[in-house]
């Protein structure tokens, strides 16, 4: 399976120009602890980072800096680390664990975001597949039981 089918499509982001506190509203807002950073080409938004709540807290907070000034690009995380959305849900959990990260952009061929996935929505899918399994086993169970009934 394709991770472009179980990513997010609605994507939360902000500009590196944004300031910090500008960001952190919209993050408590919208209940979610991190935004991805895009650069406009072309009529194209392209990652360029991910700002968590964790970078503003260590960033600027634990710092005393003012987040009205402070801006977006000056906190996010540098190393971008993006996944196609036609990648799939097995080397994108790959790259997660390598790189110790919970939610990726994901990109079209054009490096456009187009949604982002995160470690729960992959937990979520395989949830379900385990589901699925444990539901096919029990039927299987069953199936020989009555089998084995119709038979005697």
């Amino acid at each position: 399976m394709a991770i472009g089918e179980i990513c997010s499509r609605e994507v939360l982001f902000a500009r590196r120009g944004t300031t910090v506190k500008a960001a952190a509203a919209l993050m408590r807002e919208s209940h979610l602890g991190s935004l991805v950073v895009v650069d406009e080409t072309n009529g194209k938004r392209i990652p360029s980072g991910i700002l968590t709540d964790r970078d503003i807290v260590v960033a600027v907070v634990a710092l005393g800096l003012n987040p009205d000034v402070i801006q977006v690009g000056d906190v996010m995380s540098q190393e971008l680390l993006a996944v196609r959305e036609d990648a799939g849900v097995a080397e994108t959990v790959e790259l997660m664990r390598l790189k110790g990260v919970r939610r990726l952009p994901v990109t079209d061929d054009s490096g456009a975001l187009v949604g982002i996935v995160a470690a729960d929505d992959i937990l979520t899918l395989l949830a379900e597949e385990m589901s699925a399994l444990a539901k096919m086993i029990s039927r299987e169970h069953k199936r020989e039981k009555d089998m084995r009934r119709s038979s005697a």
